[in-house]
């Protein structure tokens, strides 16, 4: 595993991420805002799923991933990324 802080430019990383206590749909999707589905929002909860790193701001230790499940893009925290590996 890979400490975000020693990722290098140019190269790709894929992780795990939470998203705590967002609302979620009845599927546990993301959901309101997050979504672009007219579903109602049933929760709040955390979602936690596997995407690859796009950017990451060293200043307010933030990362944008791009999920796999949604295929959409969210920011996370530094603390809770886990499992950061280089991927080809």
């Amino acid at each position: 595993m890979i400490d975000i802080w020693d990722i290098e430019p140019g190269k790709s990383y894929s992780c795990n991420f939470t998203l705590k206590n967002i609302p979620l749909d009845e599927f546990g999707r993301p959901g309101g805002m997050m979504s672009m589905a007219d579903l109602p929002i049933k929760r709040h909860g955390d979602y936690t799923s596997t995407g690859d790193l796009v950017a990451r701001d060293r200043d307010t230790e933030l990362v944008e991933v791009q999920c796999h499940k949604q295929n959409k893009k969210f920011v996370v925290p530094f603390a809770e990324l886990e499992n950061i590996c280089e991927t080809q």
